[in-house]
């Protein structure tokens, strides 16, 4: 049997410092020259930071989407959503929220009171998911996954373990089975753990350094930065030079033509004046109770 070529990367893009308010903000997508990892369209990366007692929150009231999903990914903090589809949960540490917007939904993604009362560490990452044409007036959905739902598969002789968020990895199946086949994870390593994962050619490969510098085959990535990666190989092979986390998603990418207009993203300039007209006119539904 063969070993399996690992991708080498094209182009290192650092994320760029973006605070909301005092909310620290780093975003590596979109960047200058990297409008979207097809369907990957946006990461904003949260933190980390620690919040004061009787701190204000985070400054995410109810708000509109259509036309794709949100994946958010809590590392540290907690973090409250409510949606126009009677979506609502708590998540802590570790957990993710999965919501397909879809057709229209209003959600709020806000600090528990309790948060704002305590204080305490924060870091989040939110992912934009595209979706194709013919998915993208899907009837919403919202997934809410606490630590304890998401399988840990440990590899590497313990060195790496792998949060499998959607998707299968190392013939582990994750709670999430996406829409367009989104294989996504958080991929934690120890200082000289090895990480080897099969990607088939023709997929766009998502790989993002939250934390610590890592190889991405043989090349060095720092904390913070986004590699985009050739389609020369089979497989994404990640080694840490220190502990390190790391977001990992593949997809076959959807090759339409992207329309997006602040919380819409639809494939035409039509669609977004029809998407604007019906949120004004609240066919989305009513804004969650925040």
């Amino acid at each position: 049997m063969n070993a399996l070529t690992s991708r080498t990367v094209a182009r290192l893009h650092p994320a760029r410092r973006d605070d909301i308010g005092d909310l620290i903000t780093r975003r590596p997508l979109p960047g200058p020259d990297l409008p979207q990892v097809d369907p990957f369209l946006f990461l904003n990366h949260h933190g980390p930071q620690t919040y004061a007692p009787n701190n204000r929150g985070l400054p995410f009231g109810p708000h509109p989407h259509r036309g794709f999903e949100t994946v958010t990914f809590i590392l540290d903090g907690e973090l409250s959503h409510a949606d126009s589809g009677g979506g609502e949960s708590i998540i802590g540490p570790g957990g993710v929220q999965w919501m397909t917007a879809g057709s229209g939904l209003i959600h709020a993604e806000l600090s528990p009171a309790s948060f704002k009362r305590d204080g305490g560490p924060m870091e989040i990452l939110q992912l934009w998911v595209n979706l194709p044409s013919r998915l993208k007036m899907t009837a919403p959905n919202y997934v809410g996954l606490q630590a304890a739902d998401i399988p840990k598969v440990a590899l590497d002789d313990g060195r790496v373990t792998v949060e499998a968020v959607s998707g299968r990895w190392a013939e582990t199946e994750a709670p999430i089975q996406s829409l367009i086949d989104i294989q996504m994870a958080v991929v934690r390593l120890k200082a000289g753990g090895t990480f080897e994962a099969p990607v088939a050619r023709g997929r766009n490969v998502f790989l993002y350094v939250v934390r610590g510098d890592v190889t991405v085959g043989g090349s060095p990535v720092a904390a913070w930065t986004l590699a985009a990666l050739n389609d020369d190989g089979e497989a994404v092979v990640i080694e840490a030079s220190s502990d390190a986390v790391v977001l990992l998603g593949h997809a076959a990418p959807i090759g339409e033509p992207v329309f997006a207009h602040g919380p819409f993203v639809m494939n035409t300039r039509e669609e977004i004046i029809q998407a604007v007209q019906d949120y004004q006119a609240g066919r989305f539904g009513p804004p969650p109770p925040v």
